[in-house]
């Protein structure tokens, strides 16, 4: 009987050890998860005001490109064929030939020279204004040919600059000029029009335009410049209107993002209706009456 209690008595002791040392194990000791009752909140969904908020930076910043840095453009006219083509749009540079800022001398800036092919306000209005009654300027581009203090004179249709005959653009186009106007397009400005028949020059330039000739030269004054078109006998330049003020030149084309082959009127043509047929015949033609060949093609 003694020796029972003894044993069981060491048991027991046993046991209390045992369970002491697996509470010191750490591989005995087993932690359950907890759930977590409270959500967490979903840090990758755009709130409606961030949404809204991105959609206006992007808006801002695309209207500060296109405002100051570059613009689109489309050339409405044959007038510089081939070098453009009606139905061109081009990315123009609006940074480059603008008045240097003091404030951003990081910025490249240089005045406008010869051979520049440029964007540019006319310093004329149309004949008719628009439905308010207010004067229309329209935006053009050519070839700046000559600068402040140049003398030009054509004969024979070659522009003849400073004494010395230039050969016309490489890609100009070459045709017949219009019946009646060959003299004062051909030998501009020997053949001075008059206001009874000025060949659709302006009358305000019709008056001018002998304060500038020396010598049978036209000579370009401070702060002005004389544009003409590539295809020459087809190009309402500056022997119909005269100088462009420097203040005028908006910029220079860098290069031609996408053209599409349209027709010489389509710019006159007016109205909600023609609007929606061109877009209409744009969606139909697009890949068809796209020039791909003209894609990313930089303006020389």
């Amino acid at each position: 009987m003694g020796i029972l209690i003894a044993v069981c008595g060491t048991e027991s002791r046993a046991g209390k050890l045992s369970s002491r040392m697996a509470k010191a194990s750490p591989r005995a000791t087993r932690t359950t998860p907890q759930s977590s009752t409270s959500p967490t909140p979903d840090r990758g969904k755009e709130t409606p005001f961030e949404a809204v908020a991105s959609i206006c930076s992007v808006l801002v910043a695309g209207l500060f490109i296109l405002t100051f840095l570059a613009q689109n453009f489309q050339v409405p006219s044959g007038s510089m064929e081939n070098t453009l083509l009606v139905g061109d749009h081009l990315l123009v540079d609006r940074i480059t030939l603008s008045p240097a800022a003091p404030w951003m001398p990081v910025i490249h800036y240089r005045e406008p020279k010869r051979g520049d092919v440029v964007v540019f306000i006319r310093p004329a209005p149309e004949p008719e204004p628009d439905a308010d009654g207010n004067p229309q300027y329209l935006i053009l581009v050519k070839r700046l040919v000559g600068v402040p203090g140049d003398h030009i004179h054509l004969r024979d249709g070659t522009v003849i600059l400073n004494g010395v005959a230039k050969n016309p653009p490489q890609d100009g186009l070459d045709t017949p000029a219009p019946v009646g106007e060959q003299a004062f397009l051909d030998e501009f400005p020997s053949v001075v029009p008059t206001p009874d028949d000025n060949h659709g020059a302006v009358n305000t330039w019709v008056v001018d335009l002998p304060s500038h000739i020396e010598n049978g030269d036209l000579v370009v004054p401070p702060g002005k410049y004389f544009m003409m078109g590539d295809h020459r006998h087809a190009s309402m330049d500056s022997r119909y209107w005269g100088f462009v003020p420097r203040e005028n030149i908006m910029g220079r084309p860098l290069f031609n993002y996408w053209s599409f082959k349209t027709s010489d009127d389509q710019s006159e043509k007016r109205g909600i209706g023609n609007t929606v047929a061109w877009m209409g015949h744009v969606a139909l033609h697009f890949f068809t009456d796209t020039r791909w060949t003209r894609t990313l093609h930089p303006v020389r």
